[in-house]
């Protein structure tokens, strides 16, 4: 077989890359498991995230109620249900670690 050029191996590891990615569960909203692993280390540094809401939305009484009932911290209630929706519109965050290398 001929070797390939430099921009067929590119596609083919751009291929390998999204086969090795985590498929969507049936629920947009079921946590991505490296997104569990963040929220889980608590040694992770954690940054406040304020922004405007719609009162009317009472976003801040559902996360008090959503922890009252299922002891989820409000941040990570926060993070797990911004990061569903975001990874849903295609944007993933990169979780490499400094330095890593940038395939």
């Amino acid at each position: 077989m001929p070797d390939r050029s430099p921009y067929a191996r590119r596609l083919r590891e751009v291929a390998d890359a999204l086969n090795a990615e985590v498929q969507p569960a049936d629920d947009a909203l079921t946590p991505h498991p490296d997104t569990l692993n963040v929220v889980k280390d608590r040694h992770n540094k954690r940054g406040q995230l304020n922004h405007a809401v719609p009162e009317v939305l009472q976003l801040q009484r559902r996360i008090r109620r959503c922890n009252a009932d299922t002891d989820i911290p409000h941040g990570d209630i926060v993070a797990l249900t911004l990061d569903a929706w975001l990874r849903a519109k295609g944007y993933p965050p990169d979780l490499r670690p400094p330095g890593a290398e940038v395939l």
